[in-house]
């Protein structure tokens, strides 16, 4: 019989935080290097720039990103809708289960992703988004559940850290089948080209990784906690859209939850779309030379982000402790705004190399102490679930907008250059927000 384990046991501790290491690998060879790779060659090797779109012609970049703008959109309304059920039924585990093989089923799709059939394709992108955020949004919502306040930020760090760990691993893998597919028995075809095919099996692994490392997550956390409630239950599918609301309400008695969620709306709009369009960009806009040159750099530039973000993650966690959050995330803005201005300029390599560096010292930081940082600020509460939903939805609203402003910019003005330094503006909106949360003096009630 399995053993229950209790709030704050390290047991429960690692096989949360372990959920990133087995979700991670989307984040990372999906969304940011061998996709992104993969679908430029595709254009490249078809000699086109637009493809025919429900009776309408429209660019690879702007196809990309208003494709996320829309799976953002289908998150933000499903995330509520799974919360009102699983405060229902008692089991937020099991819709955890559920977005996670959707999205590690979709990413396997990703194999058959093609020019010939963009909906089919697009579809598969579409789901693996969906899955990675919705389950993503669950494990969060099991943090107070799973650690104490003071727990929290460095478990948190540790989830990221292990993330980007595995993330780095698979990628590695990928990346000696891309470059060296006749090692492993992928040839050149009628089918396609030994790199293409080694991309595609890529996206196999992925999920496969997904899903068969997500199983030690799913042995130990916990079902979830059923609300108690008299009377009868009513509207079970709109609850979850009625806790928001409630969060909402309480917000207006939590000066600090309130404008510390404002200022995270924010930059947080900035930090996901760029960190979703980034190899997009430079896989467009940078003077790699050849094809190969290209393939390598783009993932060598990866790399070097995920190295220094693990560092990036610890110190920020131990920065947090010495000067507070809400003066950490202050600092890492300032230098997310800055790499935004440097990256206006970018066009060699090496540029591209430095801006991946400066991306890691604060990627992980950001993400981590963000999450920790909300939980920290929660009123008493046993309901979780609907305050991490009210966080996520925000963030997902936030990345709507953001992916949409930035392909509709590079759109309107043929530049991905002018859309990136646009979201400079997010960062330092976010900046001026935070000096608005109130001191930590102000000690939030736990």
């Amino acid at each position: 019989m399995k053993e229950q384990l209790i709030k704050g046991s390290k047991k429960l501790l690692n096989a949360w935080a372990f959920y990133d290491w087995a979700n991670s690998v989307y984040s990372l060879v999906i969304s940011s290097a061998i996709f992104p790779i993969f679908y430029g060659a595709l254009f490249r090797m078809g000699d086109i720039e637009k493809v025919n779109v429900f009776g309408g012609e429209i660019s690879r970049a702007p196809l990309i990103s208003y494709t996320t703008s829309l799976a953002f959109v289908f998150i933000a309304l499903v995330t509520p809708l799974i919360s009102g059920i699983a405060d229902y039924l008692g089991n937020k585990r099991m819709f955890m289960k559920f977005f996670c093989y959707l999205g590690g089923i979709s990413c396997i799709g990703l194999y058959w992703f093609s020019l010939d059939h963009i909906i089919f394709s697009l579809l598969c992108y579409f789901f693996g988004l969906v899955g990675f955020w919705v389950s993503f949004a669950i494990n969060n919502s099991y943090l107070p559940d799973i650690a104490f306040p003071e727990q929290q930020d460095k478990i948190s760090a540790k989830g990221f850290s292990l993330g980007y760990v595995g993330s780095v691993l698979l990628l590695l893998f990928n990346l000696a089948m891309v470059m060296k597919p006749d090692f492993f028995g992928i040839t050149t075809d009628a089918n396609g080209a030994a790199e293409i095919k080694a991309m595609k099996y890529s996206f196999v692994s992925v999920g496969i990784w997904w899903i068969v490392f997500s199983q030690y997550t799913f042995f130990y956390l916990p079902v979830g906690n059923r609300r108690e409630r008299e009377g009868p239950r009513e509207n079970i599918i709109l609850n979850g859209f009625k806790e928001l609301k409630l969060v909402w309400n309480q917000l207006g008695e939590n000066m600090k939850l309130k404008r510390y969620l404002g200022a995270f709306f924010v930059y947080s709009m900035a930090v996901q779309t760029v960190m979703l369009i980034a190899t997009y960009f430079g896989e467009e806009e940078i003077a790699w030379g050849t094809d190969i040159e290209r393939t390598t750099g783009l993932i060598v530039s990866i790399l070097v982000i995920q190295v220094v973000a693990i560092i990036g993650a610890t110190v920020t966690a131990r920065a947090s402790k010495v000067f507070g959050n809400i003066k950490t995330l202050i600092v890492i803005n300032v230098i997310w705004a800055t790499i935004c201005v440097y990256a206006y300029f970018l066009i060699t390599p090496m540029d591209f190399y430095i801006a991946a560096g400066l991306v890691g010292i604060v990627m992980g930081g950001i993400q981590a102490l963000s999450r920790s940082t909300y939980s920290k600020f929660l009123p008493k509460t046993t309901d979780t679930t609907s305050f991490f939903s009210f966080y996520d939805v925000a963030e997902k609203i936030g990345i709507i907008i953001g992916t949409f402003l930035y392909g509709f910019i590079a759109q309107i003005t043929g530049s991905m250059r002018n859309a990136i330094l646009f979201l400079f503006l997010f960062f330092l909106t976010g900046i001026i927000l935070l000096f608005r949360v109130p001191k930590e003096k102000e000690k939030p009630e736990f």
